[in-house]
């Protein structure tokens, strides 16, 4: 693949997750209770624990392919420096927009419970890659040798494995401030906080080193084999560790190394694959490259449009909460994932053919929505 092609595979990869995603938010919570009881759900929820491991792992990969380009930039403090510290700061911003209990800075100070300020600190994916993202932004300022630095994201993900099971039984709100504490653990409703899902982001970062090495050597066939057989290696380990091999009381440590290691091997075997699928498709273009490519509107709007009370002062997913069957909840996921699609492809090109468009419409949202917020 040339590399013009801006790693589409793991573009592709990301899209398609990103579509799963939609999936996840959408069917299962609108899904009748007992169908989630038959025996195909169980299939259905693995497929659907690997969506996560993937966006954070391809957020990370990409994110060092493109600091790649620049790293004298960055430690100038030049346009490419505060273009992706923008674009991180915008990854927050959606992250706690997504969380915000009341529309309304009055309403949110004079209702600052524990449960409200829990509700809007509580850290989601885009949380978990954002300030990921951060982390590998700096280390990459700081470490100016390539070797270094891709050193500290293997050292960083093999941290966050070790600890994580250490991590997830101290409650840190009894230490500091709940803002930071709810990064660490689960233990205040965090759905996924550092601890593991760091991980993922280090580990992908780690193996663009791989890829970087293999596109300079004109060696991708080889990177992408060797990406199939270990991640076939990893996910079975994986399986057999916690399932067979480990004693009972091993295999119930949470966050487990080994859930870690099986999706990762999902997820590079995917890669490896995605690879092979477009060896030969030198122009190869796919709706799910553009969702890939404007992946934060995406996620942000596909929850909006699920969970804002915007029917009638009733979000979607209460309206039809636990009530569709099987075809019914497929028929209304079908529709989300195809206006996402839709909404993702406009807005791609909108952003391609028309940058200052794009940009000013960007600034009015934002700060239309903010002077809502402080006014309401």
């Amino acid at each position: 693949m040339a590399a013009k092609n801006r790693a589409l595979f793991i573009d592709l990869l990301k899209g398609l997750a990103l579509v799963v995603m939609i999936e996840v938010h959408v069917f299962n919570s609108l899904l009748l209770p007992e169908i989630k009881q038959a025996w195909w759900f169980n299939y259905l929820h693995f497929i659907n624990g690997l969506v996560a491991p993937a966006f954070t792992f391809t957020s990370g990969m990409v994110f060092v392919l493109v600091l790649a380009k620049g790293v004298g930039d960055l430690r100038k403090f030049g346009k490419d420096f505060w273009k992706r510290l923008s674009r991180i700061g915008m990854v927050f911003l959606a992250a706690y927009s997504l969380h915000i209990p009341f529309f309304s800075l009055r309403k949110l100070l004079n209702n600052a419970t524990f449960a409200n300020l829990n509700s809007l600190f509580t850290v989601d994916v885009l949380q978990t890659i954002a300030s990921g993202l951060l982390v590998l932004l700096i280390a990459r300022m700081v470490f100016t040798n390539n070797k270094t630095f891709f050193n500290f994201s293997g050292v960083m993900t093999l941290i966050i494995l070790l600890l994580g099971p250490l991590a997830w039984k101290i409650d840190f709100s009894q230490h500091i401030p709940l803002f930071f504490a709810n990064y660490l653990n689960r233990m205040h409703n965090s759905q996924f906080p550092i601890f593991p899902w760091w991980g993922f982001i280090f580990s992908g970062a780690y193996i663009a080193k791989f890829y970087l090495q293999a596109r300079e050597n004109n060696a991708e066939e080889r990177f992408a084999k060797k990406l199939i057989i270990i991640g076939i290696a990893f996910f079975f380990s994986g399986v057999l560790m916690i399932n067979v091999l480990l004693p009972e009381n091993l295999a119930a440590i949470i966050p487990h190394p080994f859930f870690f290691i099986e999706r990762l091997g999902v997820i590079m075997a995917l890669l490896g694959g995605g690879w092979y699928f477009l060896r030969n498709k030198p122009n190869y273009n796919s709706i799910l490259l553009d969702v890939s490519r404007e992946s934060l509107l995406v996620y942000w709007l596909h929850l909006q449009l699920l969970y804002r009370d915007i029917f009638s002062g009733k979000s979607l997913a209460f309206i039809y909460d636990d009530k569709l069957n099987v075809l019914e909840a497929s028929i209304v996921t079908i529709i989300m994932v195809a206006l996402m699609m839709v909404v993702a492809k406009v807005w791609g090109t909108l952003k391609r053919e028309k940058p200052l468009w794009a940009r000013w419409i960007t600034i009015a949202i934002i700060g239309g929505a903010f002077l809502l917020f402080v006014t309401r």
